[in-house]
């Protein structure tokens, strides 16, 4: 597959100008990142070296949010219920609807596919009945 720089701006245009990269990612590895990388790189990955202090203080950390949690689940129902309907209301106001066209074409586009649907159904099941009967008719 051919990136779309090399038909437009020539094979070495990533080169010459680095804002080809920048305006357009390509799924491959820029060519201003390659340069600044040092030749002494072999491609390993890098860790973050975490002492015992804390794995053991994760560890605290992970034991006591699950007492929190097991608290938490003990409250009053209806509390609960409140928040729940507080963060349901939270995220529907996130959500970007769709504009009457949006909805009209949408409808359309799933109710033709519905009787099309209906119909080729339809239509197999009257060929199997009739299939049925002739072969035990």
């Amino acid at each position: 597959m051919s990136d779309e720089r090399d038909i437009r701006h020539g094979a070495h245009a990533a080169d010459d100008e680095d804002t080809a990269a920048v305006s357009r990612p390509s799924g491959k590895r820029s060519t201003r990142r390659a340069r600044t990388g040092s030749s002494s790189d072999t491609g390993s990955v890098a860790t973050i070296d975490r002492g015992d202090s804390s794995d053991s203080a994760s560890r605290k950390a992970s034991k006591s949010a699950g007492k929190k949690t097991a608290e938490r689940g003990r409250g009053n129902p209806f509390k609960r219920l409140v928040k729940f309907l507080r963060e349901v209301i939270a995220e529907l106001r996130k959500v970007i609807w769709p504009n009457r066209k949006q909805m009209v074409t949408y409808t359309s586009v799933v109710l033709v596919f519905v009787i099309f649907m209906v119909a080729f159904i339809s239509g197999l099941d009257l060929a199997f009945i009739k299939g049925v009967n002739w072969l035990f008719g």
